[in-house]
Order: structure tokens, then sequence, then C-alpha cells
């Protein structure tokens, strides 16, 4: 027989017709362009070894019937899908084993099963014409491939069969779940097998994945295989062992339950002998007799607790309901806080802890004046808005501290379950009080200080809308008869001073918002940030790394450097962790016998904390036509944006817009198009102009999402800027939307786009008329160094933006 090498990289048989070889038992011979196939499910047979197949299917019976009496050889091929019951050719694996049916038994189950013995492997390469076999459904064209063995004396190929051998033998003496396959290789491993015979018959056998076999199967070097088949055995080995492990450790932690509750009886045994009979409901009387129950409460109490003494201990309801009584006694029922009734020592604590916020901390003092006048008086909900690192989680500290009042904190972020808020049924397993009761469970009083942080970020599904279930919490005239469904009594809040917190109020609902009194935190100043830097966060920080005050001192130049060039953002969040890195930095060199030189300076600032992220002034001129400068409000802050607008011939239908640009966005830019358009002869261009150029709209780092109708006049002057060429005045940024008529309607964060302008260097700020009491309302020292343009249409916003 010759061979030659082909582009599959193994030989093949060079002719049409094979004669088989040795052992010489069946007269019929191979035919390459015509062989019947035998699909099987999750068996893969491999060369010169005999199995039996389980014929499941009439035409896999019928096929392996005809061989066996015609002595015709058929293809023993995988299928892809075990499930499927009637496969095609191309549901198979491309490689097969050429196999002779030895015998054909009926079983008494009116099954049949077919011994069968491989001979030869091979590759489907075509569909056959299914003349020889009239039983056949599937015949194929194949390539027979000559398996290469190793050499006799190839020592590494005999100590990989030996290692094939062992690892075999440890898995069939530990496995349990395919005990006939695993004894049959054990068997085989520990006969007198050569070690072709040894591999093919463990790759056979072994319970391993069916893809992992058809790669084993499609090795034409025997030696290749056998190295692969090993590392799966020993793959299945390591599962093997750590499946053995976690079964130990779950058997030995049921041993150790199972003794446990023995010896807890033989101690309630031993008990009731000593003491008499254990009687919980009597602690639990005692206990309750020592609080200060409602009237209704304390009726369902007694209820709940003969429940208790009705149930047998050693049952799982007993455990439930004893817990249940716990959870309910450990509520502060008729508990207060003693007040505070200094108020200027609370007035001392505030200041001591948060620095500027004037008329924030001004409206906090009023309610806490307003609580200590009358305590019995119903307290009003306040909700802190502003952008993250303003100080709003801990004002509710400090405001607890200055009332005298115990404090915890509730996270909404992310709620999704309604019975967070009111608790769950004690139906369900797992069963557990709501957070505000949680929080009540925790102070250990009636009248705690809870903040609600994240209120903004409440979502709701199918569980329910967390949000609505607050509506109840935050109503002064519901929340005294506030009901938690697995307490399942009346618990009265409404000496509870709660504080909400959100970065945003546009996700909250609104009859959320009417249930509380908003206060705005918008951000610090340059000087209130170095002075924040300078008395809290250096002295937190020096405490934090065990340092003195002459290990770490900054400047004031070098405060306001880090907050200019290495921060932006409207609280100081960002500065502690740039003082911080400055801090560690201290630590590491002084743990390095390098001490720093103090104070640190302007010009050392770059050495700590490497090259500035910011620049100063953001502001980026007015040195072509059509690019303007808005100003932006987001959840972290305000901020500046660029308008650019550029013009290019064409046919004037094509108005592009890109930026990532939200809807409301995009909608200005068309009324402000419209508005150009209609106003051309005033701004003198030429009708012609919009009938041949094309327009195209940007707005810069398009990575960030924008929306919202603060852009209108903005991009109303970059497409007049664009059309006329007059560049933009120097240094001026605007906010406003709108119409088509030409009106310039107000926006909202006023003091946030300020602080973001000043940030950047703008010094003229063009906005709406009706924005002037909103400006007005904010301190002179934000306002200071900013002149602002009140008008009330677009046509006044290009004579002050445009230049003559």
């Amino acid at each position: 027989m010759k061979f030659k090498e082909t582009s599959d990289d193994y030989p093949i048989v060079s002719i049409g017709h094979i004669e088989l070889g040795e052992p010489k038992k069946m007269s019929a011979i191979i035919d390459t362009t015509d062989l019947a196939i035998l699909p099987t499910r999750n068996v893969v047979l491999f060369p010169n070894v005999t199995i039996p197949i389980k014929l499941g299917r009439e035409s896999s019976r019928r096929i392996a019937e005809e061989a066996k009496e015609k002595t015709m050889p058929i293809g023993i091929v995988c299928q892809l899908d075990p499930t499927e019951e009637d496969p095609k050719l191309g549901s198979l694996f491309n490689y097969g084993v050429i196999g002779e049916v030895l015998q054909v038994i009926q079983l008494p189950d009116n099954t049949s099963t077919a011994i069968v013995r491989g001979i030869m492997k091979f590759k489907i390469t075509g569909k056959g014409m299914n003349l020889r076999m009239r039983e056949s459904k599937i015949s194929a064209t194949i390539k027979l491939i000559h398996e290469i063995a190793p050499k006799e004396d190839d020592k590494e190929y005999a100590a990989l069969c030996d290692e094939i051998r062992s690892t075999a033998s440890k898995l069939a003496s530990a496995n349990t779940e395919s005990p006939s396959e695993m004894d049959l290789i054990f068997n085989l491993s520990n006969g007198n097998i050569g070690r072709d015979e040894l591999v093919n018959m463990t790759a056979t056998h072994v319970p391993i994945d069916i893809k992992v076999k058809m790669s084993l199967l499609s090795k034409y070097r025997v030696k290749e295989r056998a190295l692969e088949l090993f590392n799966e055995l020993v793959k299945h080995e390591e599962m093997l062992n750590i499946a053995q492990s976690v079964h130990q450790r779950a058997r030995e932690s049921f041993d150790e339950q199972q003794r446990r509750v023995f010896l807890q009886r033989q101690m309630e045994a031993i008990s009731k002998e000593l003491n008499g009979e254990a009687n919980d409901v009597a602690d639990f009387s005692e206990q309750a007799s020592k609080r200060n129950l409602p009237q209704k409460a304390s009726e369902h109490f007694i209820k709940e607790l003969d429940k208790l003494e009705r149930l047998n201990p050693q049952s799982p309801e007993y455990s439930v309901q004893y817990e249940y009584l716990e959870t309910f006694l450990a509520l502060p029922w008729g508990k207060s806080s003693k007040l505070n009734s200094d108020f200027a020592k609370a007035e001392e604590a505030l200041n001591s802890c948060h620095y500027g916020l004037e008329k924030v901390k001004e409206r906090i003092l009023e309610q806490i004046a307003v609580l200590m006048h009358n305590p019995k008086g119903k307290s009003p909900i306040l909700c802190l808005v502003g952008p993250p690192g303003v100080g709003k989680t801990s004002l509710g500290q400090s405001i607890a501290d200055a009332l005298g009042r115990k404090f915890q904190r509730i996270s909404l972020g992310g709620l999704h379950d309604e019975a967070e808020i009111r608790g769950h049924r004690r139906t369900y397993i797992g069963a557990m009080p709501g957070r505000i009761i949680e929080a009540m469970r925790r102070a250990g009083s009636m009248n705690p200080v809870l903040m609600l942080d994240e209120i903004d970020k409440i979502g709701n599904d199918y569980k329910g809308d967390p949000a609505a279930a607050l509506l109840e919490v935050l109503d002064p005239e519901q929340n005294y008869r506030f009901h938690d469904n697995y307490i399942d009594a009346d618990f009265d809040l409404s000496k509870v001073l709660f504080i909400a917190t959100a970065n945003t109020l546009e996700t909250v609902q609104r009859p959320l918002i009417d249930r509380m009194e908003v206060i705005d935190l918008s951000g610090y100043i340059l000087e209130e940030k170095v002075a924040i830097a300078r008395d809290y966060l250096l002295p937190r920080l020096r405490k934090e790394y065990k340092l003195e005050e002459s290990d770490l001192q900054l400047s004031d130049e070098s405060l306001a450097l880090i907050v200019e060039s290495y921060t932006a953002e409207s609280g100081v969040r960002q500065l502690e962790k740039s003082l911080a890195s400055i801090a560690r930095k201290v630590v590491y060199r002084a743990i390095g016998g390098k001490r720093a030189s103090m104070p640190i300076g302007r010009e050392d600032v770059k050495e700590y904390l490497g090259i500035a992220k910011y620049s100063k002034d953001r502001y980026e001129g007015n040195s072509f036509a059509g690019v303007v400068t808005g100003l932006a409000w987001t959840a972290v802050g305000g901020e500046i944006l660029f308008i650019e607008t550029s013009l290019s011939e064409g046919k004037g239908e094509k108005l592009t817009l890109t930026g990532n640009l939200g809807d409301v966005m995009k909608e200005s830019a068309m009324i402000a198009l419209q508005y150009v358009k209609s106003h051309a002869d005033k701004l003198g261009i030429g009708n012609e102009r919009f009938e041949k150029t094309d327009l195209h709209i940007h707005v810069p780092e398009g990575a960030i999402p924008k929306d919202g109708p603060s852009a209108g006049i903005t991009m109303a002057t970059s497409i007049a800027s664009a059309f006329t060429g007059r560049k933009v005045v120097e240094r001026l940024a605007m906010t406003g939307e709108i119409t088509l008529r030409g009106k310039v309607l107000p926006v909202g964060g006023i003091k946030e786009k300020i602080l973001a302008a000043k940030r950047a260097g703008i010094t003229d700020i063009v906005l709406s008329s009706e924005n002037r009491k909103d400006v007005e309302d904010i301190a002179e020292k934000y306002r200071g160094g900013l002149t602002f343009h009140y008008v009330d249409t677009v046509s006044e916003v290009f004579e002050i933006a445009l230049e003559k």
C-alpha cells in the first residue's frame, strides 16, 4: 500500500478501494467513495478498540445487521448534537473509524447492541453515492488515514504510557459516576496490552468531553494523542480531587451539625431536670414590661407571644417566632435621646466641621433653633442637593451632633425592592425588617437623625417602587403610624429628623420632592477650598497618617495651585485625594530616611503630584468665527462647553450635529438655525448663502453625553458668527434657551455655572433677564470678577456677543 503527504499534514491512502489487512475476517473491501455511516451519540471509537454500541434507532439496527450479514465495513462517526434523531452528513464530526460489526445482540428490553471493532481512521471529504448498502441513510466519501506509531525503543513514549496506565487506574478506583467504563479501563490498564492499544482504549472509555475525544481522534501521531490524553486525565483527576474534597467538607459539616443538635437536646434535657421547664415566654413578658409599648403594639405583642407559647421548641417555626419577638422588643419603643439645649454649642459644632455654606448653615441653624424651642414639634424633611464632595453626608452627622441626637445613615443608591423600605412579610423565608425600622433599631432612640443618602438613585422594577414607599416615611402627617410588613405594628417616626441627599432632582419623583424642603449646596470657590484644605483636610490627614504639624505643611499658594491644576470639581473630594497622595509620599520618604523639606511650596507640587492635569484657564480664545463658549449644569457641578460651527459648500439641505448630543440640544440647534435664517437680512446674510451652504455643529468631548435646554443662545450665536464671519467677544460665555420668536428663556443651575465660568477664566456672562433674581441671590464673593449681561431677545445676545 502506498502513502503520500497531503495538505492536511497526514498520510492518506492513494487508491479508491482498499482491502482490509490482518486479521482478515471480512470478504468485502473498503470503498472510499461510498462508505455507509453509522452515527453514534456521545460515543467515539478509536482504531483497534472493540466496544458495544447501543442501537437506539431502527435505521442504525438495520445498518448493523446488514453489515454483519454481508461482512461489510461501515463508518462509525459521532454526532455533533446527541439529541438529533435523524442526523445528516453535515450533522456529524469530520473524523470517524472504519468499523467491523462482530455481532448484533437482541436484548430483553427489545433493544439491540452491536459489538464493533475499530479498524482504521478516516476523514469525511464529501457525500457518498449510497449504492452498496440499501439500509444506510448516510454514506460518505472518505480519506483513509494511516496513523504513525512511535518506535519500540521510544523511552519517552513508554514513560508516557506508564503514566496514562497509572492515572487511569487511580481514576477507576476513585470514580463513582461511570464505574463500568472506568473499571474497564482499570482492568485493561493492568492487563498485557500494547501501548498503542492502551492509548486508544483509554481514549475511548475515559469520561471526558466528546469534542476533546474528537480532538484526540484527529491526531494521526499516536504519541501526540497520548500526550493530549494524559493532560486530559490529569485535569480529570484534579477535578475529581476537588469534588471529593468538597464532599468531604460537606460531610464533616453535616456531622458537626448533627453533633451540635444532639448536644443541644441533651443540654435542654439536663436544664429541665435542674431548673424546671425553660420559659422563654416569661422572659419575653418580663422584657416587655420594661418597655413603654403603645397600647396597640402591646396587644399585638401579647398575641404573638401566645403563638410562641403554643409552638414546640423543637419546631423550625419556634425559632422564627422567637427571632421576631426579639426584634420587636429591640426597637426603641418610647425611648428618646436627651436633646442639646445649648444653641451656642450647637452652632459651634456645626461651624467646626464645615467652612462656608453660610445660607445652608443658616437654614439648618433655624431648624435647630425651632427644635430646641419646641422639642415636640414636627420636623420638616430636609433634602440637601449638590454635586459630589460638597459635604452633604457630613452635614447630616454635624446636625445630629449639634442636636445631641443619634445618627444613622441609610444608603438608597441602586435600591429596587419596595420591601427594602417596608420590610418583608414573615411568610417568606429569611424575612427581615425594612431599612427604616432596622436603622431605628440600631439608633436605639425614637428621635434620631436618619440620613437617606442618594435618594436620586432609587430604581424600580417588578418588585415595586421604593420611592412610592418613601412617600409614607417622609410625610409628617402619616409617618407617626408607619407600618413595616415584618414588625406588623404601627411605629411612630414623627420624632425622627429625616435628611435626604441627592446630586440632582431630575430623577426624583415629583410627589417626593413636594414632601421635602430642598437646600442647594452648589460648591466652593477657590478661596473656600484653600481654607477647607488648610483648616480641615490637612489636620485630618495628619491624624490619619500619624504626622506632626511640622511633618506636613503646605502654603496657601501651593494649595491654590493644587485646586486649580490638579482638580476640576465643585466639592473637595479630589482635593482630599491629592493631599492624601502628598501625605503618603511624605511618609514614604520618612520611612526611607529622606525627610521632606517643609512647607511644600508651589515649585514642589509637581514633584509630589506630577504634571498638572488641568489648565487654570480653560478658555480657548476667540481666534475663529463660529466658536462660542457655553455654560452647562451637570450632576457633578457646572461645566463650560464649546459650540463649534463649520460651513461647507453644498445644497443647503444638510444640518450635521455631532458630539453625543441629546434630543433637547438637537432641537435647540434646529430652532437656532431657523431663527438665523428668518433674521438673515438683519445680520447681513444673503438668503442664497443658506441654499448653497451645508452646516455642521459640533460640541467637543464626544464621549460625554450632553443634553439640556441651556445651549439655545449659544448655538444661535455660533451659527450667526459662522455665517457673518464676526468673532465672539473675548472671555464671554452664555447660557439660555430660545424660542422661534427669538425670546431668551431662563435656565437653572446659575450658581454652578458661575463657579464653572470663574474656574475657566471667563469675565462676562450673557443670560436671560429673568435669571437676574438668581444671580442677586448669590453671595458677592461668588460673583466677584464677573460682569453679567441680561437680555430678553436673541438680537440683544448678538449685539453683545459678536464683534462689530
